[in-house]
């Protein structure tokens, strides 16, 4: 029997080059990895979180660190952000699901900071109090001020940038 012989085979190449284009470019969003922000996020979460802070993504903490967090909106690191319950059961809910369970994320660090368990000290061992102190800084959680992919959960060293008016004797880390 001959080969089938395709007579449009312009269809075939356009799904070819698609194909190769999202390969190239990466995910529109992260992955499920548990490193990364999820696929997918209640708009709760990055409204009502991330109008404060970075909404940071869920697998950072261990899952009790995260119920520790929604049981105690009412004095959430000296301020109040009480959600209805509607919203306090849906956050919860996504947070308990997508919560870290890698090995990084195995204690539940101290007052369930981010910024105070072992993986972050680690991470961040070269970097001086003066950093996190400087005004484009402000504090350890501030990651967009070093990693300009944080609200997509993308903390890669690869990323990062030196924040803006930090002097060069304090920008020895990034080139470790």
């Amino acid at each position: 029997m001959p080969p089938i012989k395709h007579t449009h085979p312009a269809p075939a190449r356009a799904g070819l080059l698609l194909a190769i284009t999202l390969a190239l470019a990466g995910p529109a969003v992260a992955d499920d990895d548990g490193r990364s922000m999820p696929r997918q996020v209640p708009k709760a979460y990055t409204s009502e979180c991330g109008s404060c802070h970075l909404a940071f993504p869920p697998g950072a903490l261990p899952a009790a660190s995260w119920k520790h967090i929604m049981a105690g909106l009412d004095k959430h690191y000296g301020s109040n952000v009480s959600l209805d319950d509607a919203t306090t059961r849906q956050l919860d809910s996504w947070l308990q699901a997508h919560a870290g369970t890698w090995k990084r994320v195995g204690e539940t660090p101290a007052q369930d900071r981010i910024t105070r368990s072992a993986w972050f000290q680690r991470k961040h061992r070269q970097v001086r109090d003066a950093v996190w102190a400087h005004a484009s800084v402000k504090s350890p959680a501030n990651c967009g001020a070093c990693h300009p992919g944080a609200e997509r959960g993308d903390f890669d060293d690869d990323h990062l940038k030196i924040p803006p008016g930090l002097p060069l004797h304090l920008r020895w880390a990034w080139f470790d």
